[in-house]
């Protein structure tokens, strides 16, 4: 039986594309959403939205939801690549591995990090969207490294707060094609959704404000080892400004790498991990400082690049 949802769009979604707001609250592809818009299945109150309509701030939405892919909701699973690396009363930090969802959503049947943790008995948040309960961040699919959720209502709504208000550092490590000069930089470029492909996003002059700091941790034959900081949050952010001053990240297909070359280390993925998170603990006030190891598939492709180190 199919779901009918009443969505509220948050203040940082005010004025955005009904296609891509719909599709970042409700963890939905865009071309799924067009197709609920052209089905009358978006509505508020007793007007039908269409496709060119854009969105406000506080409105409540309601969406008829796709039918989930096998009729019926798909069972929590355990997932032993993935490994706790942090908890308490009121949050778990966990290493995320790749090829894992960070929630469920039509479509999607592989493994997902609150499925998981369910899994193995850990309780979740109850706020949040139905299936994003306890998700205050989230990590692509194919990208793996720290992932937090929250476990209490208290901790959600303090970290969604210190997320947004960028009081949580958020440090990656990245595999860029390249020897990045100079080697401590910043780029300062905003982002949105691409103008022709809208699968993917791009630096565009109206998007929205979009930083990100980077320094050269070791430079390989022919490649850049990042460490990257977040100031801003958008989707595909590093991936994007990566691409947009010509260093494309190792295996990153979607935004220009080479082919070639990530066939050559064994990459499949854009070569990318979430690897450090520091904050104050949002009930303690407590430091916390975390960090992830790479997972095998990147320290294999390292390996294969280090008796080319550069002096």
């Amino acid at each position: 039986m199919r779901e009918t949802r009443n969505v509220e769009i948050p203040e940082a979604l005010d004025n955005e594309r009904i296609d891509s707001a719909l599709a970042r609250v409700l963890g939905l592809s865009r071309s799924v959403i067009v197709k609920l818009l052209e089905s009358d299945e978006v509505s508020v109150g007793h007007k039908v939205l269409g496709k060119s309509d854009k969105v406000q701030s506080g409105q409540i939405i309601t969406v008829l939801l796709p039918e989930p892919p096998s009729g019926e909701a798909i069972p929590p699973t355990p997932l032993d690549e993935m490994k706790i690396v942090y908890q308490d009363t009121d949050l778990v930090i966990v290493n995320k591995p790749v090829g894992c969802a960070a929630h469920p959503s039509p479509g999607w049947t592989g493994p997902t990090v609150v499925g998981a943790l369910v899994a193995a008995g850990i309780p979740i948040s109850s706020s949040g969207p139905a299936e994003r309960q306890g998700i205050v961040q989230r990590l692509d699919v194919g990208t793996s490294g720290l992932m937090m959720v929250a476990k209490t209502e208290a901790a959600y709504l303090k970290l969604k707060d210190m997320f947004r208000n960028r009081e949580i550092k958020k440090i990656y490590h990245a595999l860029a094609q390249g020897h990045l000069e100079p080697a401590i930089g910043t780029i300062d470029a905003p982002i949105d959704r691409h103008p022709k492909e809208d699968y993917k996003m791009a630096v565009v002059s109206d998007g929205k404000p979009s930083i990100t700091h980077y320094e050269v941790i070791e430079y390989y034959r022919s490649v850049s080892l990042l460490k990257v900081e977040l100031e801003t949050g958008r989707t595909h952010q590093i991936r994007v400004h990566m691409s947009a001053i010509r260093h494309p990240l190792v295996g990153d297909l979607t935004y220009g790498a080479d082919p070639n070359l990530a066939a050559e280390i064994g990459v499949n993925r854009p070569w990318l991990h979430a690897q450090a998170l520091e904050f104050t603990h949002p009930i303690s006030g407590l430091p916390i400082s975390v960090s992830a190891e790479y997972p095998r598939d990147l320290t294999d492709s390292l390996s294969r690049l280090s008796d080319a180190v550069l002096p």
